[in-house]
């Protein structure tokens, strides 16, 4: 993978990326990156179990949040549809939610389970273990913004997500992975307010709109 995908773009190849006009894409781009923790993703050391390309499931949580909605690079499992991947952070968070992108096809997870701070988690382990939380998801091309108990996600420095089954095909395929919440260094107070990056002084105008007031599916179609 090259390295552009730890920087924001918006020369992305999608027509709409340069038609602030007729699309103001400063509404729809801020509030997501607000509590971003892309910046503070461990991406050299991210592992993925079962994955039927090496790389790719890091590959899907570099992808920015302008590049949510492409299609490629995608994480597709290998011997059956379960996936098991440990995505470590540079600090200590406080998670707010689980961003991901699927599809509307059988091929999309539907149970997540997520542990937290484990680095010795394997798929028997996974299957026996009680998560910190349990998910279904949904079949859907849009973003799932999937808001986790922050009470029992306030100390996590690593998450380990596995994808226990889907909607009926032999293989799972993600194809976006994102998290948001406070990062804070050891012993300093939490940074809230953190963005991906700097690509159009207009994406960083929020114009009144709380997080916490978006919707639960974010950046379905333009």
């Amino acid at each position: 993978m090259s390295n552009h995908c730890h920087d924001e773009h918006d020369h992305s190849g999608h027509d709409h990326g340069h038609d602030h006009a007729g699309h103001d894409h400063s509404d729809d781009i801020t509030p997501a990156l607000q509590y971003s923790l892309y910046q503070h993703i461990n991406f050299d050391d991210i592992t993925t179990l079962n994955e039927a390309e090496a790389g790719s499931g890091k590959a899907i949580v570099k992808k920015t949040w302008a590049e949510r909605l492409e299609p490629e690079p995608e994480l597709e499992s290998d011997a059956d549809e379960q996936l098991l991947m440990h995505i470590p952070f540079t600090g200590q968070i406080k998670l707010h939610s689980i961003l991901i992108r699927t599809s509307p096809s059988s091929s999309a997870p539907q149970t997540l389970k997520v542990f937290i701070n484990r680095d010795d988690i394997d798929f028997s382990a996974a299957s026996e273990l009680s998560p910190t939380q349990e998910f279904k998801l949904s079949q859907t091309s849009e973003v799932q913004d999937i808001q986790v108990k922050r009470a029992l996600f306030g100390k996590v420095q690593s998450l380990t997500l596995f994808v226990e089954d889907n909607y009926g095909e032999e293989q799972s395929r993600v194809s976006y992975l994102g998290f948001k919440g406070d990062w804070m260094q050891l012993g300093r107070a939490p940074s809230n307010i953190i963005y991906e990056a700097a690509a159009n002084p207009s994406d960083h105008a929020v114009k009144g709109t709380a997080v916490n007031q978006m919707g639960s599916h974010l950046g379905g179609g333009l």
